[in-house]
């Protein structure tokens, strides 16, 4: 693939379609009021320089790439400042954006390069998507500039109120991508009307999903009528790994032939590896390592597992809910926000090895429930999750902070 050219001009926009607005508290993310879909500042469209620091396509950068998308369909003008290496670089050279590809997105140099580009492109907007010292360096030079300053926060973790205090006074505004992660904002001491609720979404993949078989079992040696589990998540230790592993003696004393597949990587990695070699459970567990194509792999599983301590709402999750797989996960964060308990999955309390075995192999010995549980998942996420209200949503923030811009003496 072409990597993009720095400073290179987006494609011509498409005609903007109707969305559905979401944004602001709590009961207006949902009202579903009608709003003008136009992106339009007080000189032409809406421009917005978009700053991704993060290497991988872990599920924010998936987000930023579908908001992207959709912003440029409703007219407005997008800049994007990532690294170089990264994956969301390699994807903008087919999307709608300028890109900006630096060698290092990180540090006080993001700052000074944020300066320069808003002093050079003054955009109504600049929208911070992720840390590794986008939302401090990144934001304080937009701020530095003039700019309108946006943070999406899509994790769930306290901060002390003194670093809060100096923090946020470099946002205009903070999007949440869960109503959890709106509450912890709120009791960290950031000002209510600063909050907008805006969901993540997830997308249909563009190309239909491969036929069960195809690559994970036969890559892993896994037959055809074994019960597959999987958990989809970066491998570090709030994303709960090791109760799986805790689980996995009761849930293979059940069902003998159950295999667990872990999707993805991290630091936990080696210690995860190395406890399965110490345990015994090679046959019972299997390492697959990152996949972008996991659209084609919903098939060859019969349960997601998803045991977060903390978690702001899980891509991995709508993924799978929208592929009509059933899911059972603790009870953390945004988590309860997708996954309805006893309507598309099982809710167990974080850290409990023993309730997060009880449900999967409740789940694994009847498909039944299975089903039941996959087809309404499809139906919560086409309703709760969808890419039009989540770009609607940010539209709804950038246009009013670009309205509160020109109110301004």
């Amino acid at each position: 693939m072409q990597r993009p050219e720095i400073g290179a001009r987006s494609s011509e926009s498409r005609p903007a379609s109707r969305p559905d607005p979401i944004g602001g508290d709590e009961a207006a993310a949902d009202s579903g009021a009608a709003e003008s879909p136009e992106g339009r500042g007080a000189n032409g469209p809406l421009r917005v320089l978009h700053v991704e620091t993060g290497r991988h396509r872990y599920g924010g950068a998936r987000q930023v790439e579908l908001l992207l998308t959709g912003l440029a369909e409703r007219g407005l003008d997008n800049a994007l400042v990532c690294e170089e290496a990264s994956a969301i670089a390699e994807a903008a050279a087919e999307l709608p954006v300028r890109v900006h590809a630096l060698r290092r997105a990180a540090g006080p140099g993001l700052a000074l390069h944020v300066w320069r580009l808003v002093r050079r492109e003054r955009p109504d907007v600049v929208h911070i998507h992720s840390r590794r010292g986008a939302d401090d360096f990144g934001a304080l030079g937009a701020r530095l500039a003039g700019a309108r300053v946006v943070l999406s926060r899509r994790v769930d973790n306290r901060q002390p109120r003194w670093l809060v205090f100096f923090k946020h006074r470099l946002y205009d505004r903070v999007i949440a991508i869960s109503k959890a992660i709106r509450r912890v904002l709120l009791a960290d001491g950031v000002p209510r009307a600063k909050i907008a609720c805006v969901r993540s979404a997830h997308a249909p993949p563009a190309e239909p999903a491969s036929a069960p078989g195809a690559g994970l079992r036969a890559g892993h040696g896994i037959p055809a009528d074994a019960p597959v589990i999987a958990m989809a998540a970066q491998m570090i230790a709030r994303k709960g790994h090791r109760d799986l592993l805790d689980a996995m003696p009761a849930i293979r004393a059940a069902h003998p032939r159950a295999v667990a597949v872990l999707l993805g990587r991290g630091p936990l990695e080696d210690e995860l590896r190395a406890r399965v070699a110490a345990e015994g459970l090679d046959d019972a567990v299997a390492f697959a390592g990152f996949r972008a194509d996991l659209s084609s792999l919903w098939s060859e599983i019969d349960l997601l597992v998803h045991p977060a301590h903390r978690e702001g709402l899980g891509v991995a999750l709508l993924e799978a809910a929208a592929a009509g797989v059933p899911i059972v996960a603790a009870r953390a964060g945004g988590v309860p926000e997708v996954v309805l308990d006893g309507v598309n999955g099982r809710l167990v309390p974080p850290g409990d090895a023993a309730a997060l075995a009880a449900a999967v192999n409740e789940l694994i010995a009847d498909p039944q429930p299975r089903r039941v549980l996959g087809e309404t998942g499809r139906r919560v996420v086409a309703e709760r999750f969808s890419v039009e209200r989540m770009v609607a949503g940010n539209l709804r923030v950038y246009r009013a902070i670009a309205a509160s811009s020109r109110a301004e003496p």
